[in-house]
């Protein structure tokens, strides 16, 4: 009995363990970027600015300098709405 408790137990740790990691991967969850963060408009993949390895899009070139005024709580208020911003790509 005792054996089949610990069967269990390591089986629900390593179930819980497992979804903790699929959860912190942002591949494996969350939603394309699709409105603008700024005016909730859709987006333009033209107009765009790339912000700590993140590219974030917008809906026209105002939103765009809008963004320069707070960019981290532009990115947390998407990060929050569950969006998963694309990676910027490595300029050389």
């Amino acid at each position: 009995m005792k054996r089949l408790l610990a069967l269990i137990c390591m089986i629900l740790a390593l179930s819980f363990a497992a979804t903790t990691v699929l959860a912190a991967d942002p591949t494996s969850s969350g939603k394309p970027q699709t409105i603008c963060p700024v005016m909730a408009g859709k987006i333009d993949k033209k107009v765009f600015t790339d912000y700590e390895g993140k590219r974030v899009y917008f809906c026209c070139s105002q939103c765009q300098a809008d963004f320069q005024k707070d960019p981290a709580g532009y990115v947390k208020k998407l990060e929050d709405q569950g969006v998963v911003l694309e990676k910027a790509p490595k300029t050389q």
